[in-house]
C-alpha cells in the first residue's frame, strides 16, 4: 500500500513540470589547484577515472602520463605503442623526472608499473628487467628505482607515496599464454602451507627456499598439483623478482633523506591458510616504517594514497572523528571471500586504524560517521539450526532490510553513513534492489560493493574519510562538488546495475550465442560491435531507476552549518570495456545543474 501511495505521489510530481534537467558537459577544473603527479597501476578505471575523481574532490588535479605508457593488453589484443603488453616503463621514469623537473612536489607512484610495466606483467616477469632511456642509457629495473627514488629525495619539500603489492596466488590468466588451467594449478600449489619463519629466521632468502616446501618441511612435487617442475621454477622466479623489488624499495626509503616518503603495500588474492604469501606479508610487514602501511587490497591502493596525502596535509585529527560500526549477515568474523587473508572486521579494523579514526559500535548515538556492512548470511549457522530453505530466505532477507532501516534512521538524524555491500553477491540483486526503493542513495559519503571483495573497504573508506574531512576542512567548489557526485554516482551504478544485472547478461550473450570468451574478446575474436551494443542496450534499461533515486537525492555540502543540496540531472554515455572483457566497464558521467534540497514526501525525494 505504502508503495502505491508513493508512485500516486511521484506521479503527481512529474505531471506538475518537474522532469529530469538536461546534463551539462564535464565542468573545467580550476587551475590552480595543486597538482599530483600519478603513474596508475594499469589503465582501469579504479586506477584512473575514479583516482582522478577522488582526487578533484578534495581539491588536487592528477597529472598523468598518456595511457598508453601504463595501458595492459592481453593475450591476442593490440600491442602498445613499445611493441609490448605491458607499461612503458622507461618512457614512465623519463615522464616523472619531466613532473620534478616542472616543479611538482606531490608523487602517487605504482612501483608495479615504474618497475614491471603493471600488476598484470608483475605476476609473469620472472626474469630482471633491462630498459633503454631516451639518450641511450640502459637501466636495470633495479638500477631504475634506485635513480628515481633518489632524484625525488633531492627535494625535501616532495610528498611521495609509494604503491607495491604482495604478489597474488596465482599470475593472471589470458596474459602471456597463461590459461584458466595453469592458474588452478598454481593457485592451488601457491595456497599450500609453507613452514612459518619468524624472528632472525625470517628474512628474504630463508623464504624464497622455503618457496618448494610444504609446512611439514617436506617438498610439495609439483606433478600433485598438475604442474611440471619447469612451471613451478618460473612461477618461483617471478615470485623472488617480486620480493626483492619490494624488499630494496622498502630498504631504501629506510635511509636518511627519504623521510617525505610513504609506502602503501596491497595484499592481492590471497588466503586465511599458511600460504606462500605468509611469510613474504610477515616479512615486508617488519620493514615498514612507522605512517607505511600493509593491507588487504591492491585495486584500491591510489584511493588509500590520494586520502593519505590530503588528510596528511591539512593536518587532519582523526582520532577526534568516531565511526560506528555495524554488520548486517553475521559472517564478519570470516573473510569476506576466498580471496581475502583475514576476517573481514579484522580488515575493516585496519583500514579505520590506517585512517586513524575511532571504532564504536554501531548505533550508540556518539558517532560522527556510521559504517554499514552487509556480510554474506550465516548459513551454516541457518542449518545447524535445522531452518528450513524459506526459513533461511526470511532471515537473509531481515539481514539486508535491517541494514536498509539503520541507513533511513541515520539519514534522517543527519547523520553521514557509509556503505559496504560485502556480501559477494549471495543477496542476489534483492539488496540492491530494496537500497533502490527504499533509500536516498545519494546522501552517502560512499558506498562499495563492486569489483573484488578484498578492495571495498579500502575503497568505501578512503572515499569516505576522505569527504568527511574535506567537508570539515576544505574550500568546497563546484568543481570539488560534482567530483565528489561523480565518484559515488560511478560506484552506485556500476554495483547496482552492471554488475548484479548486465554483466550476468552479457556473459550468457558472449558463451551462447558468439562463442567468445568474456575474459578477453579477441580470443577468439568475436563481434565486438555485438557486445557494446548490448551494453549500451542493457545499461540504459538497467540504470532508469538507480539514476532517478539519485536524482531525487540530496548530499552534505557542509558540517558546520549543516546543510545539503539537491542532486541534478545524472547522464551516462561512452560505455567502454578498457581491456575488451566483460568484468569490468568505463562509462562518463555528466551531471546538471546542482538544486536546492529536494523535498520528501512520505520518506521519497522529489524535485
Amino acid at each position: 500500500m505504502k508503495k502505491q501511495i508513493l508512485a500516486v505521489v511521484l506521479a503527481c510530481v512529474l505531471l506538475a513540470g518537474c522532469g529530469r534537467q538536461a546534463a551539462t558537459p564535464a565542468e573545467e577544473t580550476p587551475a590552480d589547484q595543486p597538482v599530483v603527479a600519478y603513474v596508475p597501476l594499469d589503465d582501469r578505471p579504479d586506477n584512473v577515472e575514479r583516482v582522478v575523481y577522488l582526487a578533484e574532490s578534495v581539491g588536487y588535479t592528477l597529472a598523468m602520463p598518456e595511457a598508453d605508457l601504463y595501458r595492459t593488453r592481453l593475450d591476442g589484443q593490440p600491442a602498445n605503442e613499445n611493441g609490448t603488453q605491458y607499461g612503458d616503463m622507461a618512457a614512465l621514469y623519463e615522464w616523472v623526472l619531466d613532473q620534478e623537473a616542472a616543479g611538482c612536489d606531490r608523487y602517487i607512484l605504482s612501483m608495479d608499473q615504474l618497475l614491471s610495466g603493471g600488476l598484470v606483467n608483475s605476476r609473469h616477469t620472472a626474469e630482471t628487467l633491462t630498459v633503454t632511456l631516451s639518450d641511450g642509457t640502459e637501466m636495470t629495473d633495479r638500477e631504475l628505482m634506485t635513480a628515481l627514488l633518489g632524484e625525488l629525495a633531492r627535494d625535501e619539500n616532495n610528498q611521495v607515496w609509494l604503491l607495491d603489492s604482495v604478489m597474488r596466488l596465482a599470475p593472471t590468466t589470458g596474459y602471456a599464454g597463461f590459461g584458466l588451467e595453469e592458474y588452478n594449478a598454481l593457485r592451488a600449489y601457491g595456497a599450500e602451507g609453507r613452514p612459518v619463519l619468524t624472528g632472525e629466521d625470517l628474512t628474504a632468502e630463508a623464504i624464497q627456499a622455503d618457496y618448494r616446501l610444504g609446512s611439514d618441511g617436506e617438498e610439495l612435487p609439483p606433478a600433485n598439483f598438475g604442474l611440471t617442475g619447469p612451471q613451478v621454477t618460473e612461477y618461483l622466479a617471478a615470485r623472488s623478482r617480486k620480493l626483492a623489488l619490494a624488499e630494496r624499495m622498502l630498504q631504501t626509503v629506510q635511509c636518511g633523506g627519504y623521510e617525505n616518503f610513504h609506502v602503501i603495500v596491497g595484499i592481492d588474492d590471497s588466503s586465511e591458510e599458511d600460504s606462500i604469501q605468509k611469510n613474504e606479508i610477515a616479512y615486508l610487514r617488519s620493514l615498514l616504517r612507522e605512517g607505511d602501511a600493509l593491507l588487504s587490497g591492491v585495486d584500491d591502493l591510489a584511493f588509500k594514497a590520494v586520502a593519505k596525502l590530503y588528510l596528511e596535509e591539512i593536518g587532519w585529527d582523526g582520532r577526534a572523528v568516531n565511526v560506528g560500526v555495524t554488520y548486517f549477515g553475521g559472517t564478519e568474523d570470516q573473510p569476506a571471500c576466498a580471496y581475502d587473508y583475514k576476517p573481514l572486521e579484522e580488515i575493516v579494523e585496519e583500514h579505520l586504524a590506517f585512517f586513524n579514526v575511532s571504532q564504536l559500535s554501531g548505533g550508540s548515538g556518539a558517532a560522527d560517521i556510521e559504517l554499514l556492512v552487509l556480510t554474506q548470511p550465516d548459513t551454516e549457522a541457518y542449518e545447524t539450526a535445522g531452518m528450513s530453505q524459506a526459513e533461511q530466505d526470511r532471515w537473509k532477507k531481515n539481514a539486508y532490510t535491517n541494514l536498509v532501516d539503520w541507513l533511513e534512521t541515520f539519514r534522517n538524524q543527519q547523520i553521514p553513513v557509509i556503505l559496504i555491500d560485502a556480501s559477494n553477491g549471495a543477496y542476489g540483486n534483492d539488496f540492491q534492489q530494496a537500497l533502490t526503493e527504499e533509500a536516498e542513495l545519494g546522501y552517502l559519503l560512499s558506498y562499495a560493493g563492486f569489483l573484488d571483495m578484498a578492495i571495498v573497504t579500502g575503497t568505501a573508506l578512503s572515499h569516505g574519510i576522505a569527504r568527511y574531512a574535506f567537508l570539515q576542512n576544505g574550500e568546497q567548489t563546484e568543481s570539488t562538488e560534482r567530483a565528489f557526485v561523480r565518484t559515488l554516482a560511478d560506484s552506485i551504478i556500476k554495483d547496482f546495475c552492471y554488475k548484479h544485472v548486465v554483466r550476468e547478461d552479457l556473459l550468457a550473450y558472449i558463451r551462447g550465442e558468439l562463442g567468445g570468451d568474456p575474459n578477453n574478446f579477441w580470443a577468439p575474436d568475436i563481434d565486438r560491435e555485438a557486445v557494446q551494443a548490448r551494453l549500451e542496450s542493457g545499461m540504459e534499461q538497467a540504470t532508469e531507476a538507480v539514476v532517478k533515486n539519485l536524482e531525487r537525492s540530496n548530499f552534505i555540502s557542509s558540517l558546520a552549518p549543516y546543510e545539503e543540496r539537491g542532486w541534478g540531472s545524472v547522464a551516462l554515455s561512452n560505455y567502454r570495456f578498457p581491456w575488451d572483457r566483460a568484468f569490468e566497464i568505463g562509462m562518463d558521467i555528466d551531471l546538471g545543474d546542482f538544486t536546492k534540497p529536494h523535498k520528501s514526501v512520505l520518506g521519497v525525494y522529489y524535485k
